[in-house]
């Protein structure tokens, strides 16, 4: 695990090893145990280490036996044992490092060996013959990879700030990125909240040369691809089967490893797997909200409790996350109103303290159905028919205030439902349900010229073709949320979140669930072996059935959530609202500081429930602040065609 950078310059103009240094510098967080730099003519790259395996020879960037390759990798290959095994004498080994097992698998296949990669990585390869760079990133995203061509070159990075070290780059506000954010709560990939930067999608490739333009292609891609013929019992134990065999691959470590546990069923399924591939006794972290209705700590420590680990508990008050809330955000590259992040970051700084490397649930969820979201828009294609019967309901938009917080907090939710009913697909209600804002919102806080230019012409429709092209094919509602939720939200949001959050404090995340052999296989698990009685996740609960407390198998899906419509009823939205204030984000020329002000008192009153969307005008305050702009720049934002220079 480290953090990587590099600059291809071209054009025969010489990269200074102090460049490269000063790219790396940014990205201490990632890998305080050491750095390691290449640079020869106009071409330049290095790395950050966390050192977890191979701890004294895992040295980057490492080249391969005959000199021509250099690669420096960001991430753990948990099989490169068996890929080892595989490769055999071909490849004369000088270290016990996975990062040259990866450059040995892409000497012997080629751009083949990123399927045969289980893991995590965004790697950059140098070949100093043919002076080709290559960038790839692993198929589910777990590792981040940003980059940005400018001045017939093109830069790297684990993160922007580290691009932001190249000189003579310029990095402009993109004004479709902030629409991203008070749409969702995070940008949508690959575009990034500037318009020099983007991501590389995951499951990608990347090869540049010294002349041509940069080539992108992709290697895999989810396929849904149900098998049938097969008993419910035969699942089940291979799923069982399954679950263990990916937790051990991720166990594989020369430092201590520890887990998250929430107290839900995939927590729990990684903690249970990880105490029968050991026979040490497991470390688990839990994020507690005492007195909160979504406090998980009880329930956490019954599963610690069961499995006989070493349970570690981290209350967390109101008080405290808005005292971190500025040093949370500056951990991401771009706004973040992760709604998980704080209590993340949190915990990421108590395990920090006791192991190096972490073991988390997340991919279970998208998967195996497991979220409230999915399962209702299951119902929301049920009862389509009848509410369009019904006149599409219009009378729920005639309702005004109602005598308390709950009626109206049931009036928001009852609207946002029939509105769900009336879309056309799965992958609109998807990006439904992700959503942080309505459009009715988003036309009350935007600034009208704001809204003209992205608002406007912004459908569902539109949304879901940008997002998946000829993916968009009409298919069944459920399998189409489905692939939404592993294939945007989850690179743009839930692992954006982990990695930035763990890689703060120098811990190693990993992911068992998304592993890529687990996610095809997964993908081949026929919906009603998930989705079962309305209750998500049946094949995966019973596979750990005997794992796991039987309470824990019946408990509601919670994780680690803020409970963010009691906090901003508090203190947390007076702290919040003088962030707005005080950033300068309230005269950026993107929303209407009355309407938010209005919004923060319909809150504090009960009118509405506007808690995720306060928190992330939060989020993005104190990203704003930190970017510093000057007065000039912020208004030149509310101007068609303008955008805001940062760099």
């Amino acid at each position: 695990m480290c953090g990587i950078a590099g600059w291809y310059r071209r054009g025969g103009r010489p990269v200074e090893r102090d460049e490269i240094a000063r790219q790396c510098g940014r990205m201490r967080n990632r890998g305080p145990d050491d750095s390691g730099y290449l640079t020869e003519g106009d071409f330049g790259f290095g790395m950050r280490r966390l050192s977890i395996i191979d701890v004294a020879g895992g040295h980057q960037p490492i080249l391969s036996a005959d000199g021509r390759y250099a690669i420096i990798c960001n991430g753990e290959i948990v099989n490169h044992l068996e890929l080892r095994a595989k490769i055999g004498a071909a490849y004369p080994f000088r270290t016990r490092s996975d990062v040259e097992t990866l450059l040995a698998a892409f000497i012997r296949w080629g751009d083949e060996a990123w399927l045969h990669a289980e893991g995590m990585y965004a790697a950059a390869i140098w070949d100093r013959a043919d002076r080709e760079l290559r960038l790839v990133r692993d198929p589910l995203g777990i590792k981040p990879l940003f980059f940005s061509e400018q001045q017939g070159g093109i830069a790297f990075a684990s993160e922007i700030p580290a691009l932001r070290e190249t000189p003579g780059f310029e990095f402009d506000v993109d004004e479709r990125g902030i629409h991203d954010f008070f749409c969702f709560g995070h940008v949508l990939g690959p575009r990034s909240i500037f318009s020099q930067v983007r991501a590389l999608p995951p499951g990608h490739i990347l090869r540049i040369g010294a002349t041509a333009s940069a080539h992108i292609e992709r290697y895999w891609a989810p396929q849904i691809r149900a098998l049938e013929g097969r008993s419910d019992s035969q699942w089940i134990e291979e799923t069982r089967a399954r679950v263990l065999d990916t937790v051990r691959q991720h166990m594989i470590s020369d430092v201590p490893v520890g887990a998250f546990l929430s107290g839900g069923i995939d927590s729990g399924a990684v903690a249970a797997g990880m105490t029968r591939a050991t026979q040490r006794p497991v470390t688990v972290f839990t994020a507690g909200f005492p007195g909160s209705r979504i406090d998980e700590t009880a329930a956490a420590r019954r599963v610690a409790d069961h499995l006989g680990c070493n349970h570690i508990v981290l209350p967390i008050e109101p008080r405290r996350a808005a005292d971190i809330l500025p040093l949370v955000q500056a951990a991401f590259d771009e706004p973040s109103a992760a709604n998980s992040a704080i209590p993340l970051w949190y915990l990421s700084r108590a395990a920090a303290e006791h192991v190096k490397v972490v073991l988390c649930g997340e991919g279970g969820d998208e998967l195996f159905l497991g979220y409230n979201r999915q399962r209702w828009a299951e119902r929301m294609r049920r009862y389509a028919p009848l509410v369009r019967a019904a006149g599409n309901l219009q009378w729920l938009d005639r309702l005004g205030d109602l005598p308390t917080r709950k009626l109206n907090y049931l009036r928001d939710h009852a609207t946002r439902f029939r509105d769900g009913t009336l879309l056309e697909s799965g992958f609109e209600r998807f990006f439904a349900a992700v959503s942080i804002t309505s459009s009715s919102v988003r036309a009350r806080i935007y600034n009208p010229d704001f809204w003209a230019r992205h608002e406007r012409g912004c459908t569902p429709a539109k949304r879901v073709s940008e997002a998946f092209g000829q993916e968009a094919a009409p298919g069944l509602a459920i399998e189409q949320f489905m692939l939404g939720d592993l294939t945007v939200h989850m690179p743009a949001s839930l692992l954006q979140r982990l990695d930035r959050a763990t890689m703060a404090h120098s811990l190693e995340a990993r992911v068992p669930f998304l592993s890529r052999g687990f996610v095809d296989w997964a993908l081949t698990i026929p919906t009603g072996l998930k989705l079962r009685g309305g209750v998500g996740k049946y094949v995966l609960r019973q596979a750990v059935k005997p794992w796991l407390p039987a309470v824990t198998l019946k408990g509601r899906k919670l994780g680690f959530q803020m409970p963010l419509a009691d906090w901003f009823v508090g203190g947390f939205s007076d702290f919040a609202q003088e962030a707005w204030m005080s950033s300068g984000a309230a005269d950026a020329g993107f929303l209407e500081s009355s309407e938010i002000n209005r919004l923060f008192d319909e809150h504090r009153r009960g009118l509405a429930n506007h808690g995720r969307l306060l928190y992330a005008i939060a989020m993005f305050s104190c990203w704003w602040k930190d970017q510093r702009p000057t007065r000039r720049e912020a208004q030149s934002a509310a101007q068609p065609q303008k955008q805001i220079a940062l760099g």
